[in-house]
């Protein structure tokens, strides 16, 4: 079967045309033609993974975050990037990326995955697009929902931790009794904080805030910050149910590689 009707596949989950300006989702490497031999699903493609593929027989990486952004005034094989596409374009290998298109839509999407593990009802996008409307649904970044029943919040940071598979997050002081309404965004969500706020949300969870940053929550809500790969983990698992469960002419593999750049003692 052809790329290219993966890639339709993918962009009628999460169209590409969803994507932030400054994103870079789409086809990074390879030919829409070429055949599928094997899928590697990932949430970061970087050198390690690009070798994965080649060990399992994979000529497609499907990433959640884009390895170029930005770019490429020249490829020397000086930096982590310009080595990761220097090798998948050696190895013909594909790489295609479906990154805030996915974040941005409700069915499928990064943070309706995130809402799942939580088990939230009633969900909605936190910042919806103005009138754009897919598949009966708004477009838009963020998401918010209910839990089951209110929490304490001591025991609703340890619900975090379990349905979210944390050792450890870092949050705000406590400044509700009760953690009933959730607000969350995949990755860096910072800029939502105030949609957030204005939502109602007892917690904002999320990822990438610098110190001065969590001093905006004010006593208003409760920030959680679960760390960026720890908050986007999850869509490894939701890129690969969708092919696994509608493709059946090529495997379809989950990395078993550890992408995250960050380590704790």
């Amino acid at each position: 079967m052809q790329l290219s009707h993966l890639i339709q596949f993918l962009n009628e989950i999460a169209p590409e045309q969803f994507q932030e300006s400054y994103d870079n989702a789409g086809l990074i490497t390879g030919h829409p033609d070429m055949t599928i031999q094997g899928v590697l699903v990932t949430l970061d493609c970087i050198e390690s993974i690009v070798d994965e593929a080649i060990e399992l027989g994979c000529n497609v990486i499907v990433a959640h975050h884009p390895i170029v952004f930005s770019g490429l005034k020249r490829l020397n094989g000086y930096n982590y990037v310009e080595r990761t596409i220097i090798k998948a374009i050696k190895h013909d290998i594909a790489i295609y990326a479906i990154h805030t298109n996915l974040d941005n839509v409700f069915l499928s999407g990064v943070n309706t995955k995130i809402s799942d593990k939580l088990a939230l009802h009633d969900i909605e996008i936190l910042a919806p697009k103005p009138d754009i409307i897919y598949k009966n649904y708004p477009v838009g970044a963020g998401m918010t929902g209910y839990l089951p029943a209110p929490m304490e919040p001591e025991l609703f940071f340890e619900y975090v931790k379990d349905k979210m598979e944390l050792k450890v997050f870092k949050h705000t002081a406590i400044c509700k009794d009760k953690i009933l309404k959730v607000a969350l965004c995949g990755g860096s969500g910072g800029f939502l904080l105030q949609q957030s706020i204005r939502s109602g949300a007892d917690v904002f969870i999320t990822s990438d805030y610098k110190y001065h940053e969590f001093f905006d929550a004010d006593g208003k809500i409760i920030i959680i910050d679960t760390g960026h790969f720890e908050s986007e983990k999850f869509t490894i698992d939701l890129l690969y149910d969708l092919i696994v469960n509608n493709f059946s002419t090529f495997a379809t593999h989950y990395t078993n590689i550890i992408t995250n750049p960050i380590n704790f003692y």
